[in-house]
Parts: structure tokens; sequence; C-alpha cells
């Protein structure tokens, strides 16, 4: 059916009287300017970019989940505690969006018909088990305290996260959508980094000054500058935008094992050159947070993939090693270690009173744990830099264990395929990264406990991401080895 007033329109823009089409088009200017200039003037310059911008991603969200992948790796990278200027009853953050936006077009083609298969994988139903498992001690936990809306809204997320693994798999089929997150995830991670070495080194003020502009967005305005043992006359900690050096250390975990991977595949899905730059960023980022758990968890990843296909990485590893030994600019840092290992520094010494802690708490509910509401019990409380303490405390040893068996699961299955896989197999690359990537966190979890915590819900999930994409690869070599047969 024709529209009158856009038939009259199309004639006025596109009328052979130039005068007359140059007026349409005026007009038209005109209007949209209007618009544009009440929304700028009403909202203020950086809101109104930010709703028309995002008015522009949403769209192209609910046209294709790949687009919302990128939005979500974008936003986890780059701005992960950004949240609404506004409020709804509360303050959804843009990750909240985000994974809404994602579940809402992977329902609808579930209701429509464009998907009729559901892939669990083989760890599916170890999570389905460690889902159900959560469900239980959130209610569970309600009788040693009562409903918290801040703590079920986090939960949850949570729970979203973890679910996100099954949308990943059943939305991304491709080798082609796998390297295309990949992209994404390398490259919004090179300018996390980017930022992190920016803050770092231009003066304090103008890094404070320059992120308190997200206040908007809901950032902190106050102590955003932070320290080693938070004393201003230790060495500073690089924040970038995860304004929590530690959370920045555990993110980097991730994008720096998948990064070098790629940086030493036999095809590099981006330029090699461009693969070091960012790479180098990525490791340095990694040191100036200070981070000592996830350097760990860093190298872990690294050497493995070292040992199991790229032998050049050994002597890159090596190098870097003794650099770092023998520069006089990070003795600080090698001595930190030192002290780290031996426990002699005040942040070891107070880790290993909150183990201590968590120990006596798990003791007491061994089974079932807390929940997430906090301690009943005034003379200890829930709260430790291990993610297996943490969830042995929230859940007890059989959440504790449910998570840790999905890890090492899951790295028993990607190491099978990884056998089998020929040298320089075009999988290769992706499924070492994803692989090893949540190796690295499985190491530095044993130090830091953001991998699941209700707070750092954008690290929680880039970890079931990561996860579900190393499974993506898995199947996908699964699937052309049964059509080789």
């Amino acid at each position: 059916m024709q529209n009158p007033g856009l038939d009259i329109l199309r004639q006025w823009i596109t009328a052979e009287n130039p005068r007359i089409a140059l007026a349409g088009i005026l007009f038209i200017a005109a209007t949209a300017g209007l618009l544009v200039g009440a929304l700028f003037g009403g909202l203020g310059p950086i809101l109104a970019i930010g709703l028309l911008a995002a008015l522009v991603v949403g769209i192209l969200m609910l046209r294709s989940t790949q687009v919302g992948m990128f939005v979500l790796v974008s936003l986890i990278c780059l701005l992960p505690y950004g949240a609404l200027p506004f409020k709804i009853g509360f303050r959804p953050t843009f990750l909240d969006v985000a994974m809404v936006a994602l579940y809402t077009v992977w329902g609808l083609r579930l209701l429509t018909g464009q998907q009729q298969t559901f892939t669990v994988t083989p760890i599916g139903p170890l999570i389905f088990a460690f889902l159900g498992w959560s469900l239980f001690i959130f209610i569970f936990g309600l009788r040693y305290a009562g409903l918290n809306i801040t703590v079920a809204r986090n939960f949850a997320e949570v729970v979203m996260a973890v679910t996100f693994f099954f949308l990943v798999v059943n939305q991304v089929t491709s080798l082609r959508q796998v390297n295309q997150i990949s992209r994404a995830l390398i490259l919004a991670g090179g300018g996390s980094a980017a930022l992190g070495i920016i803050f770092y080194f231009i003066p304090g003020d103008w890094t404070v000054r320059i992120l308190s502009m997200l206040r908007v967005f809901q950032y902190p305005t106050e102590g955003i500058l932070r320290y080693i043992e938070d004393n201003p006359e230790n060495p500073m900690r690089a924040i970038s935008t995860s304004v929590d050096p530690n959370a920045l250390g555990g993110l980097m975990v991730f994008l720096t094992i998948i990064t070098v991977a790629h940086l030493f595949a036999p095809r590099p899905i981006l330029r090699r050159r461009y693969l070091a730059l960012i790479s180098g960023m990525m490791l340095l980022t990694l040191y100036l947070t200070y981070s000592r758990g996830s350097l760990l968890g860093a190298i872990a990843g690294l050497m493995v993939i070292a040992l199991l296909r790229y032998r050049k990485l050994i002597w890159v590893m090596l190098l870097l090693a003794v650099l770092v030994l023998v520069l006089p600019q990070t003795q600080l840092y090698v001595e930190r270690f030192i002290e780290g290992i031996r426990g002699e520094d005040l942040a070891t010494q107070m880790r290993f009173g909150e183990y201590k802690d968590a120990l006596r708490l798990i003791s007491r509910y061994p089974l079932t744990g807390v929940g997430f509401f906090g301690s009943p019990d005034i003379d200890v409380y829930v709260g430790v830099s291990s993610v297996y303490l943490l969830l042995a405390q929230q859940m007890g040893i059989i959440g504790a264990g449910l998570y840790a068996l999905i890890g090492l699961t899951y790295l028993a299955v990607t190491a099978a395929a990884v056998r089998q896989l020929p040298p320089g197999h075009r999988l290769e690359a992706p499924m070492l990264a994803y692989g090893l990537a949540i190796l690295g966190a499985m190491v530095g979890g044993v130090f830091d406990h953001f991998y699941f915590n209700l707070t750092f819900i954008h690290i929680v999930t880039l970890y079931w991401l990561t996860m579900a994409l190393g499974m993506v690869t898995v199947l996908l070599w699964r699937r052309e080895r049964a059509d080789g047969d």
C-alpha cells in the first residue's frame, strides 16, 4: 500500500526543478537538525551522542547476534561498568542491555523456527548441574538473610553469563564467525591495553579528569588511581577503564593468551605486525597491574601453547624473563614477586589471613556454603582472593567442585582435539587460544576471585564466552572429521 505522504516527499526531493528539489532537501535537513538540536540541548552532547549511537547499535544487534557479540566484547574490554544514565527501577549496565538483546534474538529464532536444534556439547550437562546447584543455593541462602535486590540482580546477571555458553555454541557455528569474534576481542583488548598504558604514564590528575568524564555512565569519581598495597608512596597500578587493577590483570590473562596464540599461528587472522604490537601492549599492561596471580595464569597458558605447538614462543618468553630479571626498571617487580612467594609482603600476608578465615567458614558449612547474601556468623565473613575458596564459601564444596570439574573436563576435551589436529590446521590457533585462556584463568583463579564474582560480571561473562568459543572449535573439528570419514 502506497503512503501518500512518502510519495509527496519523494516527488519533492526528486523533482526535475532543482530549486524545488533543493528546497525539499533543505526542509529535511532543517527538520533533522531541529530534532537533533533538541536532543543535544535537552540531554547534553555526551548523552545525546550516546543515545543516537545506542539506537543505531541496538537496531543492528536485533538483526544479528554476530553484531551483538562484537558489541558485547567491546563493552567487556572498554566499558565494563558503564550503566544507563537513567533508572528503570534499577540502573542496568550496558553489558546487561547487550546480553538481553542477544538472548532476545536467540529466543526469537527458536520461537520462529529459524533454529530447530539445541547444541549441548560434552560439558553441557555439567554446566546445567552447576546452574541448578547455584539456583538451589541462592534459595537455600535465604534462610540466613532476607532477599536483597542488589544481590538478586547480580545473581541473575551471573546466571545469564553462565548460560551465555549455550547461546554462543548455538549461534556461532563456523570458523569465520569465530575468527570475526577473535578479531573483535583482540582489537578491543588492544584498545583497553593502550588506555591502561596511557593512563599510567600521563599525569595522574589528567587520568582522574578523563575517567571522571565517565561519571555520566555511573563510573566512580573518587579513588580512581590505585597503588600497590593502597599506599600512594608505592608505584601506581594500571587500571585502564577496568577501575580495579586486579580485574584488569584478569582481563589481560584471556586477551594476552588469545592474541599471542594468533600471533604465532601459521595463518594469523590479522597482520602479524599488528598482532605483535597488540601483544606487546597487553603484556606491558599486565605487568603494570602488578597482579602476580594474573601473571602466573598468563605464563601458564602461554607456556603450554609453546610446548604443544609454537616452540618459537619458548625463546620469546625466555628473552622476556631475562629482560625482567636484569633491567633496573623491573627490579621492584622482581622483589615483590619473590616476597609474594616467600609470603613476606603485606598483601600476601593479608591473603593468607583471608584463606584461614575462608577455611574456617567452609568447615562450618562444607556442603552448601552460606549462599550469596553474606555470612550468618558475625565472627567470619564471605570474601577471599581465590575463586575456588569463594565458591566453597558461597556454594559449598559441591559448587566449587562442579566449577572446577567443568574447567578440567573442558581442558581434557580440548587437549584431545588438539592432539588430533594436524600441525598448521586452520582450527589450531583458535583451539589453542581459547583452550589455554581457560587454563590461564583457572591458574589465576587460585589467587584471584573475579572469575566467578557477582561484582565482576564482565570477567564472568568473558570466562564462559571463552569456553564456548573453544568448544565451538572442538565441535567444528569433530564435524570435519565426521565429514571426512
